[in-house]
């Protein structure tokens, strides 16, 4: 017993020697600029280097969409809203399709939520298949490329597989009208059938304004070592356990509910987002996927993400350092996350921090209203820009077909 108190008393104080740290962190707030390439990618300025055709569609793939459910403004899919918002007034956007790069269709596939919020994407296929017939039959430039210079935004739970169960994700795979084209998704995880190539993976939407109510001042120490709230188990899709979330989040909470270092529950106070400006660590263990909005969360206010979530593919990798800033926790190892981080040196948690207070990086990860240089907006249009010029083969010779119209499960062929 002599030695297990000793090791408490361990972890106690390094806890606390980590806290005294990012208390010293929040009184001299220095930031740090990203070094290197990823820096330079996330102060990229796409205008002048693309230029977008956006469909002009019925309301009925859209607006009506939203006019009967405004839920979807503020759910964390709504990047397929503020993307469409922002291109229809943005700089690279061309009335001219002849002179476009790439070509943007708005359809609001995930804007369809029970009432308790939850999204059904049951519907989303055959709402995708009817609006491509539409824009295949009424310009030439779909079937000039079978969709390889035209971009949509698929941020359900696994993109364009359009279903939140892995299993059943994985058996539908990606709607087979897409496989050319060029998806903008939140899901991300190497390896995976819902996960082509070429794919640029985006953080979930989270509100700006209403975080920026919840900021408090940057001198407030950070008292809390480690923190999360959220569910551990899902008894309702998942009734004998281990399923939801691999059992990560499981656990979590069996190992560490009675520890002190860690502030975790399943309640969700009024001060969550205060809270977690006073954590030193905030845990972004995978759910149903692999992602969830705390990560944006985490890097808005300055708490190091903890990523538990093997394989996963983070967004704009390319610009955010994240092995920089975040600590990845393998799935297997969660029992181990006391150890894991009360052993990471003082100096390394103070450079994250400093990392994570970079306004830059904080930009990249929001899709503000109106749009900023930087943000989220802008860097997917980044991500754009860095596949041009199109190779010559995307464009098909005449008669040429590639895509396989009859594909996929009898249901999605029924008229939207």
């Amino acid at each position: 017993m002599d030695i297990w108190k000793w090791v408490f008393i361990g972890l106690i104080c390094a806890a606390f020697i980590c806290t005294n740290a990012a208390v010293e962190r929040g009184r001299n707030q220095h930031t740090e600029r990203i070094s290197g390439s990823a820096g330079d990618v996330l102060d990229d300025d796409p205008v002048g280097r693309l230029k977008v055709f956006v469909y002009e569609l019925p309301s009925k793939y859209n607006k009506k969409i939203l006019q009967k459910d405004p839920r979807c403004l503020t759910h964390m899919f709504a990047a397929e809203i503020f993307m469409h918002r922002f291109l229809l007034s943005s700089a690279v956007r061309t009335l001219n399709p002849e002179e476009a790069d790439w070509f943007y269709t708005p359809v609001y596939a995930t804007c369809d939520l029970t009432p308790n919020g939850l999204p059904l994407p049951f519907k989303s296929p055959r709402m995708m298949r009817s609006a491509i017939q539409l824009i295949s039959s009424n310009w030439p430039y779909w079937n000039r490329t079978g969709g390889a210079d035209h971009f949509f935004l698929t941020p359900h739970d696994f993109g364009a597989c359009f279903h939140y169960l892995e299993e059943k994700a994985i058996e539908r795979g990606i709607l087979p009208l897409l496989q050319r084209a060029t998806l903008v998704q939140t899901f991300g995880q190497r390896n995976h059938v819902c996960l082509k190539e070429g794919s640029i993976i985006i953080p979930p939407y989270a509100p700006p304004q209403k975080m920026h109510t919840h900021l408090i001042p940057e001198k407030t120490p950070r008292s809390i070592f480690v923190y999360f709230r959220g569910l551990f188990y899902d008894v309702g899709n998942d009734p004998e356990g281990g399923y939801y979330a691999r059992g990560a989040r499981a656990a979590v909470w069996e190992n560490f509910k009675d520890n002190p270092l860690f502030d975790i529950s399943t309640e969700h106070p009024t001060t969550y987002y205060e809270d977690m400006q006073r954590a030193v660590f905030c845990l972004c263990p995978l759910g149903w996927a692999p992602w969830s909005p705390r990560l944006v969360e985490a890097v808005i206010f300055g708490c190091i993400p903890v990523i538990i979530a093997d394989d996963i593919v983070l967004p704009f990798a390319d610009a955010i350092p994240w092995e920089e800033i975040g600590v990845f926790v393998d799935e297997e190892d969660v029992p181990k996350l006391d150890t894991i981080l009360t052993s990471i040196p003082q100096e390394v948690i103070l450079r994250k921090q400093r990392l994570l207070a970079n306004p830059s990086m904080k930009q990249a990860m929001l899709f503000p209203q109106p749009a900023q240089p930087g943000d989220a907006f802008h860097q997917v249009l980044n991500g754009l820009a860095r596949k041009l010029p199109h190779d010559r083969s995307i464009y098909l010779k005449p008669g040429q077909k590639v895509l396989n119209w009859t594909a996929g499960p009898v249901g999605d062929l029924k008229p939207w």
